[in-house]
């Protein structure tokens, strides 16, 4: 028997805690758990789930102090007998475990994450690529867009304007695709006040990444990237 203390507002805003007695076994997952407490304890419970197996990115959740994701995540594997859920940090509360992902994706929106072609797609057959220019990228195309990473990042939670370990992983994403012509659209962005520059190189979002993306490597080299082409233009622009 497990007993989940799950963080819960009333309607005059004020945070308490929940809590549920949830039977389970060693395989049972927190969202599991969830589902139990929802359809035999307390049908207003609210959070999201879609794909139960760490693909949707929708079950994202502060789970004994860490983001992680309800689907993948093991009661066993938590070692206390008492699980404390909140919604992810960093984020507005809709309801319950429910956070608002609009500003995460606003973000997400102004690195340009796409193909960018000076040929507008107007290409008469495929563009190459090798498999070693696709490994290049591969690791940072597997981020499901869950947010754990903002949500573990304490700048993120300073500073709202800072883009972020997941949108600045997507524009070097991006960047260092063979078949893309976009950087010199993406470059200032991350060259911004509230790009690269920002990371303080904490570590958290790597920590946090459930697919092992790292975005704390990807921004780091993000950097090197964005003062390379700055040079190159002033060298250039010298000559």
């Amino acid at each position: 028997m497990y007993k989940l203390m799950v963080k819960r507002r009333n309607e005059h805003g004020d945070e308490y805690y929940d809590n549920y007695n949830v039977p389970a076994d060693k395989a049972s997952t927190v969202l599991e758990a969830l589902l139990y407490i929802k359809e035999n304890i307390d049908q207003t419970l609210s959070f999201r789930y879609s794909c139960r197996m760490e693909i949707c990115g929708s079950c994202g959740m502060e789970i004994n102090g860490r983001p992680r994701m309800a689907c993948s995540t093991q009661l066993a594997s938590l070692h206390s007998d008492i699980i404390k859920i909140s919604p992810l940090p960093h984020y507005n509360v809709i309801k319950d475990l429910v956070v608002d992902f609009d500003p995460f994706f606003d973000k997400y929106k102004k690195v340009k994450p796409y193909i960018i072609r000076d040929d507008d797609g107007n290409y008469s057959a495929e563009i190459p690529q090798t498999p070693e220019q696709f490994n290049e990228f591969k690791g940072y195309a597997q981020c499901i867009k869950c947010g754990l990473c903002m949500a573990a990042c304490p700048v993120v939670g300073t500073d709202e304007n800072y883009l972020g370990p997941a949108p600045l992983t997507a524009l070097f994403r991006y960047n260092i695709d063979n078949r893309d012509q976009g950087i010199m659209y993406r470059i200032d962005i991350a060259n911004s006040d509230d790009g690269t520059s920002r990371c303080h190189f904490a570590g958290e979002c790597t920590e946090a990444c459930p697919k092992d993306v790292r975005p704390s490597f990807a921004i780091q080299k993000l950097r090197v990237q964005g003062l390379k082409y700055e040079l190159k233009n002033i060298m250039g622009g010298k000559k």
